[in-house]
């Protein structure tokens, strides 16, 4: 199969990006007023404006003929079709359909999944109305206080995100914690505090036997035990999210307490879907259907805006722009809402897990980049600790600025102080500062040029250092579900043009496998494998030495 580099609208771009990057942004932005009208757009609930990055309209316009080269729309239908775009694992990728509001079938393989999902959406739906009303009620006749959610990946880091997100709309009725982390102190912390007879844990494991999430469980089960003492207990207290029903059964989840999981839908992406349970029970299941319907506003935005004005596309050609053709390879998220301080942790397992990948569809190696190293932090953080980086650092970090216009809890003085680093931040990384106007700055102040000449290097920022700037009106559910599915739909963009199977994760799978069989090896007598290379097998070694 021909690379993507052998692509007429590829090499335009490389020698377009060998011209534009001769130029500087500064420059741009001084030669036409008018690059904010050209290079933003109004989406669902956001704002994006992407004028802050190194292009012309002849930028776009390349970009533009390269994702039409690459069929993005082809397989964006595809997509929405329910084709079995997944052809690794030969699936469909349907997290669409989870927030989809239409109501029209939609069969895979024979069986309608629109129908499924609205099914589950409903049990979901009771079950919230049950536990958050207290007609669920434990072993002892206590209603539900606490909901501990225990996953690992995507089932855990996108209902935290969300919970996190939205606190404010959270009522108090229930408090949930989650649990991720194999490590045994993170359980442990978690249930110190808590009472068996009003904890409600909900379980959530596609297969029923990812070891991390089925360690937790069982230390879960333990400890109820051991205090309930009788494990026909547990259906009141235990629910699952998989789709190996047999397996939660055997665990001892009550069949009618387990809520199934699709093929057609990837952990990371799987919010949408019963594993958003802990986000319903915690902020109650209107906020969870605003939060599907603001996913599925930017659904409808993808699939039908003009490829020039459509968000989810802009925002990946962007990327694609400083990844490719100017090799920026890494990426910052720089959210300025605290509630959103996990998204760049949740948003790094979307996209590096989805487009980590080093081998194109027909399984040859590819010749460019792929995904950029995800990274970030809450800015206004951020700019007391890697800031510096980003401003005169000798790698350039192209970076997406995500902020709102109303504060989630209005506290005066506070949003205008925060949006304004915001707007500032942006600017300064644009623009920079020359050595001439650090002269200027510095002689104003009285500074003698002898001392001048021997800082001015040091104060210099090149700017030219391209940005994204996302602007919601307030982080609602809605706008927080139209901000996810903007990346989502991102992330399938730009596997496209990147030519790999955004979703299957088989990097994940090896480094389980060994773990696996590690794991029985640690045991006191067991014998250390010889296949192990001699750093693996001296660390078991001295591991299993010095334990206690």
């Amino acid at each position: 199969m021909p690379s993507r580099t052998e692509l007429t609208a590829w090499q335009a771009l490389q020698a377009h990006a060998s011209e534009m990057s001769k130029r500087h942004m500064s420059d741009l932005f001084d030669e036409d007023d008018l690059r904010f009208a050209k290079f933003s757009l109004q989406s669902p609930n956001i704002l994006l404006d992407y004028s802050k990055n190194l292009i012309t309209e002849e930028t776009r316009t390349k970009l533009l003929d390269l994702a039409e080269a690459c069929e993005v729309q082809s397989f964006r239908d595809k997509m929405f079709a329910g084709e079995k775009i997944n052809r690794t694992e030969d699936r469909a990728v349907l997290h669409v359909a989870l927030r989809d509001q239409s109501g029209e079938p939609l069969e895979i393989d024979g069986e309608d999944v629109r129908s499924q999902v609205k099914h589950e959406l409903e049990r979901m739906r009771a079950l919230v109305a049950q536990v958050r009303g207290g007609d669920w009620r434990g072993y002892t006749g206590k209603e539900m206080t606490d909901i501990v959610s225990i996953g690992i990946g995507g089932s855990n880091l996108g209902p935290l995100m969300v919970t996190e997100a939205l606190s404010a709309y959270n009522d108090g009725t229930l408090n949930v914690h989650y649990v991720s982390n194999v490590d045994g102190f993170q359980i442990a912390d978690t249930l110190r505090d808590l009472d068996p007879e009003t904890t409600l844990f909900v379980i959530a494991s596609k297969t029923f036997t990812t070891l991390e999430t089925m360690t937790n469980a069982s230390s879960a089960e333990a400890w109820f035990l051991d205090k309930a003492e009788d494990k026909s207990y547990i259906n009141r207290h235990f629910i699952a999210v998989s789709s190996n029903r047999p397996k939660a059964m055997e665990f001892g989840v009550a069949e009618e307490n387990i809520f199934d999981m699709w093929d057609w839908v990837g952990g990371r992406f799987s919010l949408w879907s019963a594993i958003g349970l802990p986000i319903a029970l915690n902020l109650g299941f209107e906020v969870f259907e605003e939060l599907l319907e603001g996913a599925f506003e930017m659904d409808e935005h993808f699939r039908s805006a003009p490829l020039a004005k459509n968000a989810p596309v802009m925002l990946a050609l962007m990327g694609v722009w400083n990844n490719n053709f100017l090799g920026r390879n890494a990426h910052a998220l720089l959210p300025y809402d605290q509630c959103l301080h996990r998204l760049a942790a949740y948003m790094q397992q979307a996209e590096m897990e989805s487009n980590g990948k080093s081998v194109n569809w027909s399984g040859e190696r590819i010749d460019y980049s792929s995904v950029p190293l995800i990274w970030g932090e809450v800015g206004i953080n951020g700019q007391h600790a890697f800031y510096q980086c980003l401003h005169q650092g000798t790698q350039i970090v192209p970076a997406d600025f995500i902020g709102s216009v109303e504060p989630t809890l209005p506290i005066k003085g506070h949003h205008d102080a925060l949006m304004a680093n915001f707007f500032a931040q942006s600017e300064a990384m644009m623009r920079g500062i020359s050595a001439d106007q650090v002269r200027e700055e510095l002689g104003a102040k009285g500074m003698s040029p002898e001392r001048i000449e021997e800082i001015v290097e040091h104060k210099v920022h090149e700017g030219n250092r391209p940005t994204n700037t996302i602007l919601m009106q307030k982080v609602t559910p809605r706008s927080l579900g139209s901000l996810i599915a903007l990346y989502e739909h991102k992330i399938f963009v730009q596997g496209i043009i990147w030519e790999v199977h955004s979703f299957d994760q088989w990097g994940v799978e090896l480094g389980k496998v060994l773990a696996k069989g590690i794991q029985d090896e640690l045991a006191p007598e067991a014998a250390i494998d010889d296949k192990h290379d001699s750093s693996t097998r001296n660390l078991i070694e001295y591991y299993k030495d010095a334990r206690p």
